[in-house]
């Protein structure tokens, strides 16, 4: 080999090493600005979720007109809800808890509770606007839907059995299941609804269901007003009682099995009655008298199965609500599209 081709053989090296350098400079720089974003650092694509606002005592006042009685649009177990004007004139539907109830739960942490519960955003599912707490009182705002619930149209109405005929009898339970899934499965703490039954079920204009009173069972967690019958025996247990996702699948048992037969749910006899009679398929003794059996009987046969199975096992055998609502989704569309 030449002098000459020595010099041009280092010279190729010398621009190889230059090379190689310079590429892998390029290739850190690359590496280092795509470094993957902190976990603490804002997702500017995501959306916020709402929160619930804190509210004046004052202000709840103004807006119910000092909770004048003919605001009363419902009374229950917690508390009496008032019609209500908002401060940028948007009707809502105010909650004031029972101060018995307020008493027994002053050191509970209300306001993060409440403010938990406002992140559920569902189209069966009531939203919570905001809250107020003062010595004494506690209040939730919500969104106002109607004054109906599902129970008035099963039970009060004269008109409500015409007005819920079988296609809406099964939306109204499928979109029930969806948002009980929901709050079981899409929220992040998981929330109970603790208090499943046809009165925490509103009903808006075109009979779309809307879950009420959710996730508040800790202000009356042993109360047994208003909660016999809608719950299972193994509530009142001292040890392993209470709310829970299965006792919320029976309780939605229970409301099926008042679609199907129009009667109310009282002291637990509904279930004693219901289901031998699923049992033994007597189903023309079973179904609501004041509708007409539809010619294709199936689509009720499986809901009540599905009733059956949410109220006739223990906790640890019964179907999650996941799987009821893909039961009940499906029997919606051949039944309802």
């Amino acid at each position: 080999m030449t002098q000459t081709d020595d010099i041009a053989y280092d010279s190729i090296l010398v621009l190889l090493s230059i090379s190689l350098f310079i590429l892998g400079i390029v290739l850190i720089i690359i590496i280092c600005r795509k470094k993957p974003q902190k976990p603490d650092q804002k997702q500017l694509e995501l959306p916020a979720k709402f929160c619930a606002s804190s509210y004046q005592l004052t202000d709840i006042d103004a807006a119910t007109d000092g909770f004048n009685p003919r605001r009363i649009v419902g009374k229950g177990r917690l508390g009496t809800v008032f019609a209500a004007i908002s401060p940028s004139g948007e009707l809502v539907a105010v909650k004031r808890i029972h101060p018995r109830l307020v008493l027994s739960n002053a050191g509970f942490g209300f306001d993060s509770i409440i403010k938990t519960l406002s992140l559920a955003q569902h189209p069966n599912v009531v939203p919570i606007i905001g809250y107020s707490q003062a010595p004494g009182e506690r209040i939730i705002v919500m969104e106002f839907v109607g004054m109906v619930n599902l129970d008035f149209y099963l039970h009060e109405n004269s008109d409500g059995a015409s007005l819920l005929d079988w296609n809406r009898r099964l939306r109204v339970a499928a979109g029930v299941a969806r948002g009980i899934e929901y709050l079981h499965q899409g929220m992040a703490p998981n929330i109970v609804h603790g208090a499943l039954k046809a009165s925490n079920i509103l009903l808006d204009v075109k009979f779309v269901a809307k879950l009420c009173d959710y996730g508040l069972s800790f202000l009356a967690p042993k109360e047994m007003t208003g909660l016999v019958g809608h719950v299972d025996d193994e509530y009142w247990a001292e040890k392993g009682g209470g709310a829970c996702k299965e006792s919320d699948v029976y309780g939605f048992g229970v409301v099926l099995l008042e679609l199907l037969t129009g009667r109310r749910s009282e002291q637990g006899l509904l279930v004693r009655w219901a289901l031998p009679l699923i049992k033994a398929k007597r189903f023309s003794e079973l179904l609501d008298p004041r509708l007409v059996i539809p010619s294709d009987i199936k689509p009720l046969l499986r809901l009540a199965k599905v009733a059956s199975a949410c109220v006739g096992n223990y906790r640890k055998d019964r179907p999650s609500i996941s799987q009821v609502a893909s039961i009940l989704n499906n029997l919606e569309i051949e039944v309802c599209h």
